[in-house]
């Protein structure tokens, strides 16, 4: 993960990634409209109207839940990006944690030796009688 840079680089890549995402929240706004825009036109021309009379006011009602998601998608470069980092922090730490596992596999083994070999002549005294 690349660290520092240009700053009139990001600048320039993060207003076009703003720009974009507005493009696509106004374009799918304009094509929410452009349908409620049609269903108001069947609706006069259509004997179904009682099907078609509530689909516009559920349309508009959506434009808000558009608005959200495009701040959701505002946030979402962020949010991978913290990821990222939380993920390559993670990949620095495996060799530690394979030492952390050695060292206690060896205290482990260390320490289990001398309970082995008492308990092997406990046994062995045992059998003595």
């Amino acid at each position: 993960m690349a660290t520092g840079g240009a700053p009139a680089a990001e600048t320039t890549a993060s207003s076009r990634e703003g720009s974009a995402k507005s493009m696509v929240s106004d374009q799918i706004s304009q094509a929410v409209q452009s349908t409620s825009n049609l269903l108001q036109l069947m609706l006069q021309s259509s004997p179904s109207q009682a099907h078609l009379i509530s689909l516009p006011r559920n349309l508009l009602a959506k434009t808000s839940a558009i608005k959200n998601t495009e701040q959701v998608m505002e946030q979402l470069p962020r949010v991978i990006s913290t990821l990222d980092a939380y993920m390559d922090n993670g990949l620095q730490s495996v060799p530690h944690l394979k030492t952390v596992t050695q060292l206690l596999e060896n205290m482990e083994s260390s320490q289990l030796k001398p309970l082995y070999r008492h308990s092997l002549q406990v046994t062995n005294l045992y059998v003595s009688f």
